[in-house]
């Protein structure tokens, strides 16, 4: 299911969301273009900037040269990353679909904070369920899940324009925040209890569910514990 837009107005402008859209944008550009000139060269930025599981774990245990610095900073710079196209702009639409109502809830700096937190816990969860894992883990959706967690707590009666496939043709539907959110959480805790039950040492690439689910988690526990942001109105 695609979400298309939702029915909850914002009083500000959502600054931060735009900035980590057009960050995220650029950065997509400058992996595509190193792509373009050299595979190679990419492949060695992403393993050096993704968050690669068994890089943390060697990391914690001491059997490896590589620096604290070296496992810390790819789990801040891997979700500004992408491996697609299709990737980073599925990722961006679902944070400007529901990324505004929680800046405007937050305040700008709070929803930074709020955001680059989700994306942490959301790296963390996924290393404790891959631990072994040598492929390198990129994107921003574990920090947009946990926005989108912010939002099932605070809007569960908003209600999100959705694009659902019925077999051989589409139809929009005007489905509740919570519906749309809690199905999509599902199929996300659904997938990685799947995938970790016909755990391998993942050889190939494929889609961090466990991070999907960390950060949502983080979202609703952080939205209860971060207070709003205060708001100024003059009067006439």
């Amino acid at each position: 299911m695609i979400p298309i837009r939702d029915d909850i107005p914002r009083f500000s402008t959502p600054v931060v969301t735009y900035f980590i859209i057009a960050l995220n944008s650029v950065v997509w550009l400058y992996e595509w273009l190193i792509q373009a000139q050299s595979p190679a060269a990419l492949e060695a930025l992403v393993y050096q900037f993704g968050v690669v599981p068994a890089h943390e774990a060697a990391v914690l245990s001491g059997a490896t040269h590589l620096s604290p610095a070296a496992a810390i900073v790819p789990i801040l710079t891997s979700m500004f990353m992408h491996a697609s196209w299709l990737h980073v702009i599925g990722n961006m639409w679902f944070l400007w679909i529901f990324g505004d109502n929680i800046e405007d809830y937050l305040g700008h700096f709070k929803y930074l904070i709020f955001y680059l937190l989700s994306g942490i816990s959301a790296s963390v969860l996924h290393i404790v369920f891959n631990l072994n894992s040598r492929v390198p883990s990129l994107g921003a959706s574990g920090a947009i899940a946990g926005v989108m967690g912010a939002y099932f707590v605070l809007y569960p009666r908003a209600r999100v324009l959705t694009l659902v496939p019925l077999i051989v043709f589409f139809t929009f539907w005007w489905l509740p925040a919570w519906i749309f959110l809690g199905y999509w959480f599902l199929i996300q805790f659904l997938s990685g209890a799947a995938t970790s039950i016909a755990y391998t040492s993942q050889s190939g690439g494929g889609i961090a569910f466990w991070a999907h689910v960390g950060g949502f988690a983080a979202g609703i526990l952080m939205i209860k514990i971060m207070p709003p942001r205060v708001r100024r109105f003059s009067y006439r």
